[in-house]
Parts: structure tokens; sequence; C-alpha cells
């Protein structure tokens, strides 16, 4: 019975937990806290509204000492000596409470109410099956299949000529048992890859690129939720577009100019030669300050998607962070390319304030 109302007294403080997270939900977007306490299934979340039950003690008006020498009422020695003046008010405590990535990703479909993908391409992964079909020669004893294990007991010794049809006695030796086993088969299953390029150009600071990976988490939360398998791939770009790692995307500088082409002939590429449309449901996802070199790259860029990289993504995505050095001019000249075209969502994020707003506009399709 103790065990049960335990049980429900967790089942509450989640539910608590859960609607302080949706309540305060588009702050800790903006302030990028769970970025910093991001384990690999949990994110630690800071709630300062909630806190743990304790004792209370009352007051104890006559100071003294309960044991030892002195007498009754008599006060301890040293007492009072502090410096400062003394407060009333309670301090305040953060109570810092782990949350799954899964919970956290259920909470933002709720919040933006996003719709559940529908995969496309799927990929062929080896699988437990289920069901214990196979024979084995080796296992546990809790596995021992009987019939089996008997019957090679049998044809050993009629082999042997150990085996009396007047006593029927049939003694299994270890080379005669037989284990049930497990069958695996290669099961289609859907995987993503999500593809982030970012502008790294002198014109995109340190505020822009936390904006992008403030966003960049909570997409990434939302994509696991919806597929058991995902990749995640980084391009950076100036004039020049490589591939790097995670730490490098978001802390990477450069001081050249901007060629948008040359992230897309990467991400191409990467398409290309790893993930297949056939087997891959991907997810290109671009972040610039809406600069480039010139209007002739912007045309390739247009070429680009219309004629390679929309027929094999599931979405393409663009972000464009207001930048004090960015023209902006990038965003237009998609929207008036790809006018009417639901592969492609374009979002301006003018600050923190405009991350949420940019994911349910990325993932609010379900594509």
């Amino acid at each position: 019975m103790s065990v049960r109302r335990i049980d429900q007294d967790h089942t509450r403080f989640r539910q608590i937990v859960r609607g302080k997270i949706k309540q305060n939900l588009r702050r800790f977007v903006s302030a990028g806290e769970l970025i910093g306490k991001q384990g690999q299934k949990y994110v630690s979340i800071p709630l300062p509204q909630i806190s743990l039950p304790k004792f209370r003690y009352g007051d104890n008006k006559k100071g003294g000492v309960g044991q030892g020498e002195g007498e009754e009422g008599q006060p301890v020695p040293g007492q009072g000596d502090g410096q400062g003046q003394a407060g009333e008010d309670a301090g305040k405590h953060v109570l810092e409470v782990d949350v799954s990535l899964e919970d956290l990703a259920k909470i933002l479909g709720e919040e933006l109410e996003l719709p559940s993908i529908e995969p496309r391409g799927k990929k062929n992964i080896r699988a437990g099956a289920g069901r214990f079909t196979g024979i084995a020669r080796s296992g546990p004893l809790s596995l021992r299949h009987f019939k089996r294990t008997f019957r090679e007991a049998l044809k050993r010794q009629i082999a042997s000529g150990t085996y009396d049809p007047e006593r029927p006695i049939i003694v299994p030796i270890r080379d005669d048992l037989r284990f049930r086993a497990l069958q695996t088969r290669q099961v289609p299953q859907a995987a993503a890859a999500v593809i982030y390029m970012m502008d790294v150009s002198g014109s995109m600071g340190r505020e822009q690129k936390e904006i992008v990976r403030i966003e960049a988490f909570w997409i990434d939360t939302w994509l696991r939720h919806q597929y058991k398998n995902l990749e995640v791939v980084y391009i950076v770009h100036d004039a020049v577009a490589h591939l790097v790692d995670q730490h490098t995307f978001f802390h990477l500088r450069e001081s050249g100019g901007t060629k948008i082409s040359s992230a897309y002939e990467l991400c191409l590429q990467l398409m290309r030669d790893k993930y297949p449309a056939a087997e891959w449901n991907v997810y290109p996802f671009h972040f610039s300050d809406g600069d480039n070199w010139s209007s002739r790259d912007t045309e390739r860029c247009v070429d680009l998607l219309r004629s390679s990289l929309l027929p094999a993504c599931n979405q393409f995505c663009y972000g464009q962070v207001k930048s004090a050095y960015g023209s902006g001019q990038f965003k237009k000249d998609l929207d008036a390319a790809f006018r009417g075209e639901e592969k492609v969502v374009t979002s301006d994020i003018p600050d923190r304030d405009g991350i949420l707003q940019s994911i349910k506009a990325f993932l609010g399709k379900g594509r």
C-alpha cells in the first residue's frame, strides 16, 4: 500500500514539473538554460517555483545548553557574537529536475501543436524479431528446448548402441543440449539525417550563433522523438564550405566573404553519397544573416535547390538570423523563387524570442 502511495505521489510531482515546464517554456528556450545541462537522455531543468517538502522547527525562545556543564537557562558561551543583522526572509532555492528528452519533445509538440511526421524512406536495420523461433547449442537453462534435447540424446544412444528398448532410459549429456534462440532479421525502419549549414563569415556574431545553437537543440529533440535512428551533420561556410564537428560548428568564426552555393553543393554531395532518399528522410537546415556575395550565386543556390536538393529531401528550411551587418536579402530571394513550394520553409529569427515561432514554422507541416 505504501509503495502505491509513493508511486502516486511521484506521478503527481512529475505532472507538476511538466506543467511548470510548459508554463515557462518560452523563457527556457530564450534563455538557453537547458543546453548547458543536457545529458545523453536527460536534461536538468532549474525550477525555482517548486520546493521540496521539509520539516520546519519551531523557535526556541529560551537559550541554553542541553547537556554538559552549565545551569538550566544559561546562555551558551560565544552565542550572539556574529557580525551583521539577521534577516527574516527565506532564501531562494532552485530545484533542478531531470526531464527525459522524450518528455521534453512531447511538451514542445503540445505547446506548438506540432503534427507527427510521416516518414518516407526506410533503411534496413537488423533488429530482434521478438520471438524465440531458432535453435542454438548454447544458452541459459531457462531456454532449454526439452524435445530437441531429448531427441538428440535418443539419436546419440541409438547410434552408439547403448539404447535398450526394454529399459528406455534417456540421459542427455552436454552435447545433447539444445536451446531456444532469438531470431533476427532485417526490419525496415525509418531513419533521418539532419544537415545543418551555417554562415560563419564575420557578420555572424556570437549572439547569432547562440540563437542557432538553441534552435538546433530543440529541432534535434523533436526529430529524435519522431525517429529512432537520427544522424546529424554540420557544415560551415564563408566563401568555401567545410564539414565540421558540433563544437566547431557553433564556435568557429571567420572573416571571409559569403558564398552560400558552396554549402549547398557539399550538402548535395553528402545526400548522394551517404543519405539516399530511398533510405533516409533528409532535413537540410541553413542559417545565415541573409548576405550572399552576388546575385549570380543566389541564382546558383536556387537552381541547386530546384533541380537536386528538393527532390531528394523531406523539407528544406532556411532560418535568417537578424544581424547588424546582414542585409537579409537572401530570404527575400528564396521567398520569391519558391512561392507556393511546400518543401521550402523560410523563417525570420529577429532575436531569441523568435526561436519558438521559427521552430513552429519549420516543423509545423509534419513533413
